[in-house]
């Protein structure tokens, strides 16, 4: 949507304040304060946020055992699980594939995971890709999905359209219905959003709904959305375990949240952004969980307005700062292996060039996350000085190493986890634990006020949407009524005047705080 009038012609389609995913949770309202001024509160508020959450997933094992036989009946028979996202959820999907190729190297293609844009979209987003159905539905069928398949979708909203088009496709190719997860009531998508309420009133389709609440950051939905996403649908493709076991888990997730997380984050948080203040720069390098730890570091652009990662031929975006961060990985010795061990096989790139070009095989080949990763970096930031990120597994210990402080974690044995469980407890906890600290990061560099997501930067329907109603909310309280349409038109005015080093939410709130 390149206009305000193609935006507001859509109507309410993109209308998404009623959401409970989209509302500003009354415990963290000061977290930008607390992210200054008490990092161990902030972490404490932000870790009770995750806890109740994985709370409100008790109640859903018997969901969780329910989606657990639909797969088990598909691969008995021979047929495929194929599991759907957009943006945090694609990317959660494409994490599950990983854990389920880990750990069935015999049968890891029984399992295939895709999310909007195709693999590149691990890496940035495509713009507008989420907002058309039929982009959905195009990508499962190039995959192959064919009856007796099951497609598992998760939408953290309950109302994208590219992945409500794949479900729509999916229940009608396959006798299997689809399952389709999302975390918001049923009552207020179906007052709400009309392709939500068509796909909760249809009955081949399976729903799962496992709403949370308002995500600790307003918006912010890689947080506890698609952690309980990643959770039920991990706990029912990846493991055995009794429901007995299945509340052990989740309750371990728990403490490790409420007592483990203000202990191990504070020294992190702090040298972090302090190197980011002083202008310089960081590499993670990462050996056991490459995936996860890419997820939260390429998240960081979207969420808070910064440089996505780039590659050489990417001109555009040597004019401006280079991403704060980067990812290696140093048992990969090119781009072609690094991509490897990120997915656990090869990349599938879209290569619908008529539609964009960035979906082509050689602009994904171009992102090089190998050992050659200082080298690169050394030349995006003309010699500027890199500090290491080190994570790793180590003696069932989970490791964190920056600069000279480094904290180890000790993780659950086998006696409190079920076996198969294990490695999604380490994902989930380690995607948990970086949440935290780079959203707290970021709020020591001042990029989110209070708890609203100031920084978002409106490239899809839903994210105008959520940067008109943040700048509405910011005028209300000071006692300016605008309407939303207003507001449309000016960030619309204003989105080729901002530079990269400013918020358009700020820069609208501020063009009506000054006329």
């Amino acid at each position: 949507m390149n206009t305000a009038d193609e935006f507001l012609a859509t109507g309410s389609k993109f209308h998404l304040g009623a959401l409970e995913t989209e509302k500003v949770h009354p415990s963290t309202r000061d977290l930008s304060d607390l992210a200054l001024n008490n990092l161990p509160q902030a972490i404490s508020t932000l870790a009770a946020v995750d806890f109740v959450a994985l709370e409100k997933m008790k109640a859903k094992v018997p969901e969780i055992l329910r989606l657990r036989s639909a797969i088990a009946e598909v691969l008995k028979a021979g047929h495929r699980i194929f599991l759907c996202g957009c943006g945090a959820t694609g990317r959660l999907s494409l994490a599950l594939e990983y854990l389920w190729r880990e750990a069935n190297p015999k049968s890891p293609d029984s399992v295939v995971a895709f999310m909007a844009g195709g693999d590149i979209a691990l890496v940035h987003s495509l713009e507008g890709f989420e907002d058309y159905p039929e982009y959905g539905a195009r990508h499962l069928q190039d995959l192959g999905f064919r009856d007796g398949d099951l497609l598992i979708s998760c939408t953290e909203g309950g109302e994208t359209p590219y992945v409500i088009g794949a479900t729509e496709a999916a229940s009608n190719i396959s006798a299997q219905k689809p399952f389709f997860l999302y975390c918001n009531p049923d009552t207020v998508l179906r007052e709400n959003v009309d392709r939500s309420r068509q796909v909760i009133d249809n009955p081949k389709i399976e729903k799962i709904n496992l709403t949370v609440g308002p995500m600790a950051l307003a918006g912010s939905t890689r947080m506890q959305a698609s952690t309980v996403l990643q959770l039920v649908v991990g706990v029912a493709l990846l493991s055995k375990a009794s429901p007995e076991q299945i509340l052990r888990f989740l309750s371990e997730l728990q403490n490790y949240m409420r007592s483990e997380a203000q202990e191990f984050l504070p020294g992190f948080i702090e040298r972090e952004a302090r190197e980011y203040q002083a202008g310089g720069y960081v590499i993670y390098w990462v050996k056991d969980y490459p995936i996860t730890v890419f997820t939260d570091t390429t998240e960081r652009a979207p969420t808070f307005s910064l440089t996505p990662f780039s590659h050489r031929s990417a001109e555009r975006l040597l004019k401006l700062k280079p991403s704060l961060c980067y990812i290696g990985l140093p048992e990969a010795k090119d781009a072609k292996s690094a991509w490897q061990k990120l997915l656990l096989r090869p990349p599938r790139p879209l290569n619908w060039v008529e539609v964009d070009d960035r979906t082509s095989s050689d602009y994904l080949m171009a992102f090089d996350f190998s050992q050659k990763a200082r080298e690169f970096r050394s030349w995006l930031t003309k010699e500027a000085q890199h500090s290491d990120f080190e994570i790793s597994r180590r003696d069932d210990r989970l490791l964190w190493s920056f600069q000279d402080y480094e904290r180890a974690l000790g993780l659950p044995s086998a006696d409190e986890i079920s076996p198969d469980l294990r490695p999604l407890f380490e994902h989930l906890l380690l995607k948990m634990l970086l949440n935290i600290h780079s959203t707290l990061i970021m709020g020591r560099m001042g990029r989110y006020k209070r708890n609203l997501m100031t920084w978002v930067y409106p490239t899809n329907g839903k994210l105008i949407d959520r940067a008109t109603r943040y700048a509405r909310t910011l005028l209300k309280e000071d006692g300016l009524e605008i309407s939303y349409e207003d507001v449309v038109r000016k960030l619309f005015e204003l989105k080729g005047r901002v530079t990269a080093n400013e918020s358009i939410v700020l820069a609208t709130y501020g063009s009506f705080k000054g006329s």
